[in-house]
């Protein structure tokens, strides 16, 4: 299963550096002390780029008949759409691992760059990109239900990743969705390992409840064991414990992942450390038209964030800012990277 390298940092994945050394913390652990301080680099994003079929839709589906809907196909996933407000944030360059279909290839490429993130698509000989049909019922919890083809997304693999990818980057970020085939679990353990021989801090959002519990509690747990910053959202806090409360469950994964930062939708954010949950940040008041990405948009901001040497409290306030701005404006991504439109915004 090869694939052709294509965009930005093409040139990476045939080992040639696309930058300058990383800096700070070079050669020793991670998930050392210090280790989350502000970095000079890049924020390196590997994970899934899908196209979405977006349905809108007012009340209950109809079986068996026609529902009306305000349908719309727009550039996806959560690895592209947290790269995206990373770079709508500001403040560090933003790149982006995924792997996509020949199909559409160009078109997230585009689509990516226009959002201000350097992409790296490695194009599947075989695969089409990922779909997800994305139901949104837009009464007023505006939630939504989705249909996955993951396709090209989950087909990345040990050969798609290069050490060199890390030069010039100062923080790696994994999308989940990476967890949830064998090829791209190999490239996480890969990418893991490479990271924290250089020092580099890497997060992981464990990306879907539902695909969790396909994979398994402890099977998670052992692969995300090396990693520096945990992002779930309460759903699936409390599903990697066993707990109903969503404090307490992140308390307790803060034992197992030194930081944790629960993402709690309109309950704000819970900060978690060493077993103790240390801050709860409120959440931006929103009517919500679209709930969809919203967690995205919250780990693109607070990565963004931490980047610049912000203390966690007050990087979840910023990603508590984006998932509004999400969730009212009915956006998986902000198309245009500036730090001075984002004090605008909301």
């Amino acid at each position: 299963m090869s694939g052709t390298p294509y965009g930005g940092l093409g040139q990476d994945v045939q080992g040639t550096p696309s930058g300058g050394p990383g800096q700070g913390l070079r050669g020793t652990p991670s998930n050392g002390p210090g280790a989350l301080r502000a970095r000079d680099g890049a924020l390196l994003v590997v994970g899934d780029v899908v196209t979405d079929v977006i349905a809108r839709h007012q009340g209950p589906l109809a079986s068996g008949t026609d529902t009306a809907a305000a349908i719309r196909t727009v550039p996806g996933g959560a690895g592209a759409n947290v790269a995206c407000w990373a770079a709508y944030r500001g403040g560090r360059e933003v790149r982006l691992l995924g792997r996509v279909g020949a199909d559409a290839a160009e078109w997230h490429e585009r689509e990516l760059t226009a959002s201000g993130v350097r992409p790296c698509l490695v194009v599947d000989p075989q695969a089409p990109t990922g779909t997800v049909i994305c139901l949104v019922d837009t009464g007023a919890a505006a939630e939504r239900t989705f249909l996955t083809d993951s396709g090209a997304s989950l087909r990345l693999e040990p050969r798609d990743w290069s050490d060199a990818l890390l030069d010039g980057v100062a923080w790696l970020h994994l999308s989940g969705y990476l967890l949830f085939s064998a090829p791209s679990r190999a490239l996480v353990t890969a990418a893991i390992a490479s990271a924290r021989a250089r020092g580099v801090p890497v997060s992981l959002d464990p990306a879907s409840a539902g695909f969790l519990v396909e994979l398994g509690v402890d099977r998670f747990l052992a692969l995300v064991e090396n990693v520096d910053v945990l992002l779930p959202s309460r759903d699936e806090a409390c599903l990697l414990t066993g707990l109903p409360d969503a404090a307490d469950a992140a308390a307790k994964l803060s034992r197992h992942v030194p930081l944790v930062v629960a993402k709690q939708g309109a309950d704000g954010a819970l900060v978690a450390r060493s077993g103790t949950v240390t801050a709860h940040v409120p959440a931006v008041p929103a009517t919500p038209r679209d709930t969809t990405g919203a967690g995205d948009a919250f780990t693109g901001a607070f990565l963004a964030d931490m980047l610049t040497g912000a203390a966690p409290e007050e990087a979840a306030g910023e990603g508590c800012r984006a998932g509004a701005l999400a969730v009212a404006r009915a956006r998986r991504r902000c198309c245009t990277p500036s730090r001075t439109m984002w004090s605008t915004t909301i």
